[in-house]
């Protein structure tokens, strides 16, 4: 049985305990300033031919997109650090075969005020594609750091992520959404 002299202070409790778990200056400024990261233009969607002549649907090896990214920030002395979390996904196409595991290549820029590239990234993200298995998708996670003397110099960074296709798969991602 509980008291009803008892249940009253529960409320009045629960606020005095949680009334000092406000944000820190710190944290105020990381949620301010972190920075969302944007797609590159073109670079959204990566189509993977098998070496040779033939760029019909037959010779597709794998399809990638990248599907979204987002970021988390936190301030540690007069650095902010960026987790970054790139989700992509891959389809294998009809020439993939037996291969096993497709790499996908992905970039990461981190652009100053002057949209210059201050940092760079370039990785590879694995997906294994069978033909029974023919679809994966998955997360890569980048952690950043970006070095400031007052927080508002946080805002001027941005993040621009983007698969890395050749020259010759660029273009025909440009072929292809011109159509």
């Amino acid at each position: 049985m509980t008291s009803r002299r008892l249940v009253w202070l529960a409320p009045l409790a629960l606020a005095l305990a949680t009334a000092g778990c406000g944000r820190s200056a710190k944290e105020e400024a990381a949620g301010a300033y972190c920075p969302r990261p944007f797609s590159v233009q073109d670079a959204d969607r990566l189509t993977r031919f098998r070496a040779g002549a033939g760029r019909d649907p037959r010779d597709v090896v794998f399809d990638a997109a990248l599907l979204g990214s987002s970021t988390t920030c936190s301030i540690k002395g007069n650095v902010m650090e960026v987790l970054l979390v790139i989700r992509m996904s891959a389809n294998a196409g009809p020439a993939l075969g037996n291969s096993g595991v497709t790499s996908v290549p992905y970039f990461v820029r981190v652009l100053d005020q002057g949209n210059r590239v201050a940092q760079g990234f370039e990785d590879i993200a694995d997906f294994r594609l069978t033909p029974t298995k023919p679809r994966a998708s998955g997360n890569v996670e980048v952690t950043v750091k970006l070095p400031f003397a007052r927080p508002s110099d946080l805002a001027s960074y941005g993040i621009a992520v983007g698969l890395k296709p050749t020259p010759e798969e660029l273009q025909y991602n440009r072929r292809a959404a011109a159509r």
